[in-house]
């Protein structure tokens, strides 16, 4: 909870407000259809809230109302008056039950902090709900080897519910479990599994189970988190999507995506419904204790060996602070010969690192600012501490006595080497694709909701989505302010998804087409819109915790999954691999007697694999088509073979939905 709003929101999103009075339209910011909080005055006479400008400005390079060139630099403070005039709106308390005061906007801090009984018993409720968490110590990691169909052993001196956990996880990726694609085991034509004399072999997928503990200075405190699965979909587990940029999660550096979530603070979930599991989350605590399953890759070492290189192995967090973007930090980073992976090979004298002191040669980087480095290029870390403003959050495996002859210096320019989403050679054999690639459960309904407003008076909607956003969604509604006509009306509620207004469709906008064509036509006496409200999937559910109410909402990744075929967003990813290599991926779904037409999803991506350099292929995401051929009333059994025939190219149409955030 916001301590200067009262209210939940994003923290680097603008504060929020409950205005007493119809706000005049020339005090609204026209990206977030809000009061303008910290105004900003473009060139062109626009203004504009100083976060949305710099959001917005941060992808185009024009101005969202007349579409002019336009730079941040250019923009400046909107005058003393016009900020006064803001700061005097007069706002409603938030706590509303136990406080019906109003005041004006900049005063509403300093009324939550020493006046309103409302905040001062939410911040007692919130003491009493801690539960005291017992700092345990870490749990050595569990290695598992999965070269063989049998049960993976757990080596004893774990809690049966671990050795019960990450069985259940590891045999996904070593068994012909049905939906499942192997990556472990790619077959000739005569059906043996594939060995190279010439080259090392494969002996074995590798995957640990390991118990990390995440601290938060704020119990309340997002982890930055996306995940997927559940027991109530194919995927069965729960998996780390991705991992949000400046997080908790991503400044402890251990979690990476496709991880697997086996435990919450002692509690098994490996076997719980989504939003069950999005609940154990979300619960809130200075520490929390999670068991995750890791794979890591193809091994060509024994067991034996794999356990003598980690011996004295340590993982270190290094926070550098740069003075501004441009200034170095004295590193220099490399390839080694036999590994993959980046490495310091020197710290240059006098530079940011070298003085810092924590860093130090033959360090190897897994990871900085969160984004995952175990498999990446001296280019793409160079990359990211370019465009780092500030803060660059290192995390490096450390292992005393690497040789330095052991390392040679990469020579490589920084050439995008992956594939194109939609590049490479022409798809023979491909036929149209059937929008109606799954026929899915109704659990959405549609609606048409027409109002009778005055010309002035605001929808008073929030929305998210649009196909300019990553994950190219529809137009949805992220909050029911309560000033505004659709308040008043109460049937388009938070969650909706929004198809046309006034007869305008809004499934194929941008965001900024959708905020102006909803404001455009909020000036008219009437107004209709049409929606999809989206059906609770099981009303058995539990609720959801507090953080739900906010501003920051958006739909669980469970909800996308209920939207009909034409409101997806269907996109290619093409993968190029060796005569000897593995695609990297396995999936789940497909058709069976008991279950009828299930979508496949992605269940897990290798690292060191082209499915996991490429990048663009996330876990959860649905595959509709392969090689332009559709995957609906599709088994695994035909699936599979149709990509294992595919020798070193494959494009895989899929559809991608955002994890719930955590």
């Amino acid at each position: 909870l916001c301590c200067e709003c009262g209210q939940f929101h994003l923290l680097l999103d603008n504060h929020l407000y409950n205005f007493q009075d119809e706000v005049d339209d020339e005090l609204i910011c026209h990206i977030c259809l809000q009061p303008l909080l910290q105004p900003m005055d473009t060139p062109c006479g626009h203004t504009y809230c100083f976060k949305c400008l710099e959001n917005f400005m941060q992808e185009y390079n024009f101005c969202p109302m007349d579409r002019k060139k336009l730079s941040f630099q250019q923009c400046h403070k909107s005058s003393l008056l016009v900020r006064n005039l803001l700061d005097k709106l007069i706002v409603f308390c938030p706590f509303k039950a136990e406080c019906q005061q109003t005041m004006q906007r900049c005063e509403l801090e300093a009324h939550l902090q020493n006046r309103c009984p409302g905040f001062k018993k939410y911040k007692s409720e919130l003491q009493r709900k801690k539960n005291p968490i017992s700092k345990g110590k870490e749990d050595p990691p569990t290695k598992v080897e999965t070269n063989t169909p049998k049960d993976p052993e757990v080596p004893s001196g774990g809690s049966s519910l671990v050795a019960e956990s990450s069985a259940a996880a590891v045999v996904s990726l070593a068994t012909a479990e049905p939906g499942l694609d192997n990556p472990a085991f790619e077959e000739t034509e005569e059906g043996e599994s594939l060995i190279q004399k010439d080259l090392p072999q494969r002996t074995s997928l590798v995957a640990e189970t390991t118990t990390i503990e995440i601290h938060r200075e704020d119990p309340e405190e997002e982890l930055g988190m996306r995940i997927v699965g559940g027991k109530d979909t194919p995927l069965g587990n729960i998996v780390v999507q991705e991992v949000l940029r400046d997080s908790v999660i991503a400044a402890d550096g251990r979690i990476a995506p496709g991880d697997h979530i086996l435990e919450v603070n002692g509690v098994n979930i490996s076997s719980v419904t989504h939003c069950q599991a999005v609940s154990f989350l979300r619960h809130p605590g200075p520490v929390l204790h999670l068991m995750v399953l890791q794979e890591k890759g193809f091994s060509n070492k024994t067991a034996q060996q794999d356990s003598t290189s980690a011996t004295n192995r340590e993982v270190i967090h290094v926070t550098l602070i740069k003075r501004d973007r441009s200034e170095p930090l004295g590193i220099k980073l490399i390839r080694k010969t036999d590994e993959a992976g980046i490495f310091i090979l020197d710290l240059l004298e006098g530079g940011l690192a070298a003085k810092n002191g924590k860093l130090s040669r033959n360090d190897r980087v897994l990871s900085i600012n969160g984004q995952d480095l175990r498999q990446g290029t001296p280019e793409a870390a160079a990359q990211i501490i370019q465009t780092t403003e500030s803060r660059v959050n290192f995390v490096v495996l450390r292992q005393p006595g690497v040789q330095l002859s052991d390392l040679v210096e990469d020579g490589s320019t920084s050439n995008n080497s992956s594939s194109s989403s939609n590049g490479g050679s022409p798809v023979h054999h491909r036929r149209r694709l059937d929008q109606n690639h799954y026929r899915r459960k109704s659990t959405y309904q549609k609606k048409t909701v027409a109002i009778k407003k005055e010309p002035k008076e605001s929808l008073g909607i929030t929305i998210g989505g649009g196909r300019d956003n990553k994950n190219k969604l529809p137009i949805y509604v992220t909050s029911v302010q309560p000033i505004g006509c659709l308040f008043r009306d109460g049937r388009i509620k938070r969650g909706d998804v929004l198809l046309s207004i006034n007869g305008i469709d809004l499934t194929h906008l941008n965001y900024y087409e959708a905020v102006s064509a909803l404001k455009s036509n909020a000036a008219s006496h009437s107004v209709v819109l049409k929606a999809l409200e989206i059906l609770s999937l099981n009303s058995t559910e539990p609720s959801l915790d507090i953080k739900e109410q906010g501003f920051s909402w958006s739909p669980l990744w469970i909800t996308w999954l209920g939207l009909p075929s034409y409101l997806h967003f269907c996109q290619d990813i093409v993968l190029s691999k060796g005569n000897l290599e593995s695609w990297g991926f396995s999936i789940v779904g497909g058709f069976e007697e008991s279950k009828g037409n299930q979508p496949f999803f992605i269940k897990t991506i290798v690292p060191g694999t082209p499915a996991f350099r490429d990048r663009k292929l996330k876990c959860g995401d649905e595959i509709v088509a392969v090689n332009g051929v559709p995957a609906i009333g599709m088994s695994n059994s035909e699936l599979i073979p149709m990509l294992k025939e595919q020798k070193n190219k494959v494009t895989l149409t899929v559809v991608s939905w955002p994890g719930s955030l955590v």
